[in-house]
């Protein structure tokens, strides 16, 4: 009797218990859904108490409670409910997104000065450590900034370690982007696009452009701390425990290319042991270059045709192009610089290096002030194009600088030319453009 008033009472309980989970999973879902619709009819204050509740009671329901409970928080500009959203999302669901979840946070605990710098930074540092390319893009620049602050004096290969991920990472996101943008922008030309489309384009546009401001701001920041005199002692202190280290060997000839470098016996010694260690095709091409400098053009030649023919990737094989033409001059650099752009046809750097060959011959290729002047025009519409095709390749910076250059209407007039009218470029470069 008391055996079977046992199974009973257990029975009881299993069923009570069950019962009472099957009623709190069931008034989960009915606080989420109304919580969902007053959020996608903007009712943010009425929708807050649901919020709070599914927080506290059903945490692990659905990752759209924190992607829209953001959104409450936000609107309501409510730093304590944004915190507790942040933080148990965190708690509930660790892998998903998980980089762009603790970039976010670290975002709105900065803007809402709710952390210290110290605490801001070690969140910044769960992100990178799970993935850089899914960072915001401030992030990522804050991230290496207080890098570089903590370690320029004492660490410098950890700054350089941690740049070198980031550009890899940018480089990544600026790829990509170049990609859908090329996309989308051929079927606007066409008047295929479709309006959702269209928005995407504009976004897409829009953080390439930051994308590439963050890029020359990494730049920026690395220059000051990576000198020759800095890196030369760094790399030939390190060589011998590195020398077979496939990953260390591309940075370093990358940052001693980069930096110019290349007159220390170092750097060579360096591009030979990378293209022993890996015999891939980017570290050919660092090979051409050496071969090139002591006079070996043959060599040279063979060396970066073995480096293309290896290379399958087609924004690759138009990296290296580019590299030869930045080694040569005039039109044939500018040869080189258009065969890049067969293989990339949104690579907006060679569009930039074709302007900066214009512009180095500005003085030259004109006999009166007017006719050196004009050339700026024609370095001009390179960096507008480069923009247009590729909005992360850092164009701005040359186009205010040379729209400083372009003739003023008073030397047209005195020309006796009328603005918008055709003129031909002489010289090499020998194209036609409109006066400004």
């Amino acid at each position: 009797m008391k055996k079977i008033t046992y199974l009973l009472t257990g029975l009881f309980l299993f069923v009570a218990v069950n019962g009472a989970k099957a009623q709190a999973s069931q008034e989960c879902h009915i606080k989420y859904n109304l919580f969902k619709g007053d959020v996608t009819t903007k009712k943010y204050e009425q929708s807050k108490p649901n919020l709070e509740y599914l927080l506290d009671n059903c945490a692990g329901l659905s990752i759209n409670i924190y992607k829209y409970g953001v959104k409450v928080a936000e609107n309501l500009k409510d730093p304590v409910l944004a915190k507790k959203v942040y933080e148990t999302r965190l708690a509930n669901f660790p892998d998903a997104d998980p980089a762009k979840a603790h970039s976010d946070y670290a975002e709105f605990l900065i803007d809402n000065k709710l952390a210290s710098d110290e605490e801001v930074f070690e969140i910044l540092k769960k992100a990178y450590d799970i993935s850089p390319k899914d960072m915001g893009v401030k992030n990522i620049f804050r991230y290496f900034e207080a890098i570089a602050e903590k370690y320029q004096d004492t660490e410098p290969q950890k700054v350089f370690d941690t740049y070198d991920d980031v550009m890899e990472s940018v480089g990544e996101k600026l790829e990509d982007y170049s990609k859908k943008i090329a996309k989308l922008q051929e079927k606007d030309s066409l008047g295929t696009i479709t309006s959702r489309e269209k928005k995407n384009l504009r976004a897409y546009t829009i953080n390439s452009s930051s994308l590439g401001q963050v890029e020359g701001g990494l730049d920026a920041k690395i220059s000051k701390i990576a000198t020759c005199e800095r890196l030369i002692p760094i790399y030939t202190r390190d060589f011998e425990s590195k020398k077979t280290d496939g990953v260390w060997l591309k940075r370093a000839v990358s940052r001693m290319y980069n930096k110019e470098c290349t007159a220390d016996p170092l750097f060579e010694k360096l591009a030979n042991e990378y293209a022993k260690v890996t015999q891939s095709a980017d570290a050919y091409n660092f090979l051409a270059g050496v071969l090139a400098k002591h006079g070996d053009n043959s060599g040279a030649a063979e060396m970066r045709k073995k480096a293309f023919d290896l290379e399958t990737d087609p924004f690759k094989k138009a990296k290296y192009k580019l590299r030869e033409a930045q080694s040569a001059s005039g039109s044939r650099a500018r040869a080189l610089a258009y065969e890049a752009l067969k293989y990339n046809p949104n690579m907006g750097k060679a569009y930039l290096f074709i302007a900066s060959l214009y512009q180095r011959s500005a003085n030259s290729c004109g006999s009166d002030e007017f006719e050196k002047r004009m050339v700026y025009v024609a370095a001009l519409n390179k960096a507008v194009k480069a923009n247009q095709v590729d909005p992360g390749c850092g164009a701005g910076r040359y186009i205010s600088s040379y729209k400083k250059n372009v003739p003023s209407k008073k030397l047209v007039f005195q020309k006796g030319l009328a603005s918008g009218a055709s003129y031909r470029v002489g010289c090499w470069i020998g194209e036609t453009v409109r006066v400004p």
